[in-house]
């Protein structure tokens, strides 16, 4: 892992905040300059790397059911690395899956292969532990902004496609008791069944709160532009992954379309690589950015990302959930608005309310809004108790399930 990635968590606070607003490279060139040096505090070699299999059976409420995927168990490889330093501090890191893939990146993980890594997740994460540090708590900048009223934040919990429409409408009105005011619906499997949830949705949030749509790569490109014209009477402002991540050109044939109809395109969470995004932001592709914190590999390939969109000015609204997503893309997002961005104009981060109690350092959520981590390293570290139990398919709710299902 690079020195910047390693060093960003232990870095001193500087005394005075980056220019946002001077440029990509002159942000990254001030932020190289405040880090080098400032010497990683993590001692000894790596000498031990454990890899576990964790799954949740979330497909059993329906729970992140959309277009494509009718029934997840939100799964991951959860890895943790510990040193020879004899200081007690270990490393976390996760690879998010659907369950299935779980076996793919823990192939992965054991022969060391390219991919979805988790370990400068447990790099990062160690260091910032040594440090004291949250992950990017490097500058001051607009600090004060976000511990009064944190990054804000839009729900996904509230509409899965699996969910009956009384769960729906009982989680909408919920969701509006608690503060929030940007809901996103899952569409794409049936035309007629999306016009009747967005309705639904629409009756209970009104016309005035912020609507999104998320296909999950559903449509080929004249699909996505049909089916959006029909579902534009609802005031989306956005068509999530309308097609194939990798269709830059489609994206960009959708996204010319949809410009009439006020509805934009936001895509990235399946982005490997900031290739893909630069090339996704020069064909002017999307007009929503969607970093995943475990999808790109470290903090440094996000890092290149947020710079692009600062460049291109291309809001960023991270895409969150899963397994410990919210807890790992806190950190990139409030660092965002501090240090590149300095902006929160249609900029939002996704969560959703599931598997937060598993989690030692859980997110933290306030009037809709992410609250500023204050725990030391990368908030990845799960509850002990939580992994065994929920470890595949030997744990305690596993064991029970597979039973069961034999029966």
């Amino acid at each position: 892992m690079s020195a910047l990635c390693a060093r960003l968590s232990s870095a001193s606070r500087p005394s005075s905040p980056l220019a946002a607003h001077s440029g990509s490279r002159r942000v990254l060139t001030a932020l190289v300059a405040r880090l080098r040096g400032a010497g990683a505090m993590v001692r000894g070699r790596i000498s031990r790397l454990l890899v576990r299999d964790v799954r949740f059976p979330t497909s059993l409420g329906g729970h992140g059911s959309d277009a494509m995927h009718a029934d997840p168990d939100y799964s991951a490889a959860y890895v943790v690395i510990e040193t020879d330093a004899e200081d007690g501090l270990k490393g976390y890191g996760i690879t998010f899956t659907l369950g299935k893939g779980t076996e793919v990146a823990w192939s992965r993980e054991g022969r060391g292969a390219p991919g979805n890594s988790s370990h400068p997740k447990c790099s990062v994460g160690l260091v910032g532990q040594a440090g004291g540090k949250a992950c990017l708590e490097v500058t001051r900048g607009h600090e004060e902004q976000m511990l009064a009223q944190g990054y804000p934040a839009y729900t996904t919990s509230c509409a899965w496609l699996g969910y009956s429409d009384d769960t729906l409408k009982q989680l909408c009105t919920q969701a509006l008791k608690d503060g929030w005011t940007r809901f996103k619906v899952k569409v794409g499997a049936d035309l007629q069944d999306d016009e009747r949830r967005c309705q639904l949705i629409r009756d209970v949030i009104g016309p005035e709160k912020t609507l999104m749509m998320d296909a999950n790569q559903r449509w080929d490109v004249p699909e996505a532009v049909e089916w959006m014209s029909k579902l534009a009477k609802f005031k989306p402002l956005w068509i999530e992954e309308p097609t194939s991540p990798d269709d830059i050109l489609g994206h960009a044939t959708i996204s010319k379309a949809l410009v009439p109809l006020g509805i934009g395109v936001a895509t990235g969470e399946q982005c490997h690589n900031r290739v893909i995004f630069k090339q996704l932001l020069q064909a002017k592709a999307l007009q929503f950015l969607q970093i995943d914190s475990c999808r790109l590999g470290s903090i440094n390939e996000n890092l290149s990302v947020l710079l692009m969109a600062k460049k291109f000015e291309i809001p960023v609204c991270p895409h969150a959930g899963g397994v410990g997503l919210c807890e790992l893309v806190q950190h990139l997002i409030i660092f965002d608005y501090i240090s590149v961005s300095a902006s929160l104009k249609n900029r939002m981060c996704e969560y959703v309310d599931h598997l937060h109690e598993h989690f030692k350092y859980p997110v933290m959520i306030q009037q809709a809004s992410y609250m500023p981590p204050k725990d030391a390293g990368y908030s990845t570290e799960m509850k002990e108790e939580s992994v065994k139990k929920h470890q595949y398919p030997d744990g305690d709710v596993w064991k029970k399930l597979l039973a069961a299902q034999e029966n």
